[in-house]
């Protein structure tokens, strides 16, 4: 297990914004810990100025040095920031030691847990951008690099000009594969759309209990644990609602304070399976103490990745992690919850909230009853005239929609009074030719007929 020093810079002249500086830190700390490293010191480290050379100053990067010396056996330093590829070589020859920045552990705790195909071309592909800025650092004149696309084992193998066109031909590579994994998600998108279910896609800041709650309501074992970053492959799965009604449940990778840039275009393609879906879960960890910056950061990345209320989709916001709170305060948030949810929009700015336990199960008869509320709110009572012998057309209104009725005509045909959205309505009609009216169109239709 590697051991380290996590450092967490703080520029006094920023401001503070929703989060605090304690709460930075722990976070890397987490990070850490997700891939196993030993943090044996952290500390928040105040700067009046960013230093071109070495971001901190010359008597904090000796002091740190001594640290490291005096430690023996420390060969990581993490600092939770973002460092220039100067700042990198040079602190790591002024520490004799590997220096990670955030993004760069992002990057390794990603490679580390992806395991799908798609899942790894977008890590790499990450990793190969992120090294393309940094020659300078990770691929030393000469030297020698493990195998491998992470940080923790060692500089590079070959001359710097010959690394980047190896490295240009690599990203290319990997992004004429991306591209067909793109297109390949395309078709299976335009497929779904083609089906009568809906699609509700878990959004949420990493940890906040999104795999959690996707076993829950699906009884699927997706991968959920105390880490950041415990899944990151996304994972669908039918569920069907209590009244019978199916949906596509959708879990995606977490999101997180200053996801790496090179993250969010690499696991675009990812991602944009929440752009498809007809509901959003936000699901927050409302027991953590800095969960309003966490929703903020959440907000941030899906503005990136062109959500909007104006596109008319319908948030729920899933107050997870209830059993952790006080009694006094899980009243209060109950409270404010069944208030709110009676006049908020479902937008991400006003979402309905719904507080609940994903570990427990306590509030999600609520989620579901809110979830089918939603898809159901622009249903309409209408009714479509069947000719004798369009069986199959019955039993997909059947499977499909809400039958409030079936009148057999006096020419054996039926008229099929149902309960059903516009999507539903426009599958219909694709698939058999039938149009949609009211009861009284469809009874005078079949008489005529």
């Amino acid at each position: 297990m590697a051991r380290a020093f996590v450092l967490q810079p703080v520029y006094v002249r920023d401001p503070s914004g929703l989060r605090s500086e304690r709460g930075a830190l722990d976070e890397a700390v987490g990070l850490a810990a997700a891939i196993s490293i030993e943090v044996v010191e952290a500390e928040i480290i105040r700067l009046a100025q960013r230093r071109p050379a070495t971001l901190f100053g010359t008597g904090k990067v000796d002091e740190i040095k001594a640290r490291l010396e005096a430690a023996g056996d420390i060969g990581l330093v993490i600092v939770n920031g973002t460092l220039t590829p100067v700042q990198h070589r040079n602190l790591e020859k002024a520490w004799n030691a590997k220096v990670l920045d955030r993004t760069a552990l992002i990057l390794e705790i990603f490679g580390e847990r992806a395991q799908t195909r798609e899942g790894v071309l977008q890590v790499a592909l990450a990793h190969l951008t992120y090294q393309r800025s940094r020659l300078v650092r990770s691929w030393t004149h000469l030297e020698r690099q493990r195998g491998g696309a992470g940080f923790l084992g060692g500089p590079g193998e070959r001359q710097i000009e010959a690394d980047r066109r190896v490295l240009a031909g690599k990203i290319d590579r990997l992004k004429a594969q991306l591209e067909e994994v793109r297109r390949t998600r395309t078709l299976q998108r335009a497929k779904r759309s083609k089906a009568p279910q809906p699609v509700v896609a878990l959004v949420g800041y990493t940890n906040a209990g999104k795999s959690t709650l996707f076993n829950r309501l699906t009884g699927a074992e997706v991968m959920s644990a105390d880490l950041l970053f415990a899944t990151l492959d996304p994972t669908m799965r039918k569920v069907d609602l209590p009244s019978g009604t199916r949906v596509i449940l959708s879990d995606t990778v977490g999101f997180i304070s200053d996801l790496p840039t090179t993250l969010v275009a690499a696991f675009r393609a990812t991602l944009e399976e929440v752009l498809e879906a007809d509901v959003i879960l936000h699901v927050r960890d409302v027991a953590h103490e800095e969960t309003d910056a966490q929703r903020a950061d959440v907000l941030s990345v899906l503005g990136e990745l062109g959500v909007h209320d104006e596109d008319g989709r319908r948030v729920i916001e899933v107050w997870n992690k209830a059993d952790l709170l006080p009694s006094a305060d899980r009243d209060v948030l109950s409270s404010t919850a069944r208030t709110r949810a009676d006049d908020a929009r479902g937008t991400l700015e006003d979402p309905i909230p719904v507080l609940a336990s994903a570990l427990t199960g306590e509030g999600l008869d609520t989620l579901f009853a809110e979830i089918e509320r939603l898809l159901t709110a622009e249903h309409r009572t209408r009714s479509v005239a069947l000719p004798p012998g369009e069986g199959a057309a019955l039993s997909w209104l059947h499977e499909r929609t809400d039958v409030v009725s079936a009148e057999t005509t006096d020419d054996g045909g039926v008229v099929v009074t149902v309960r059903l959205g516009a999507k539903e309505s426009g599958q219909f009609q694709e698939r058999f030719g039938y149009a949609f009216a009211t009861a009284e169109e469809a009874h005078r239709g079949r008489k005529r007929a």
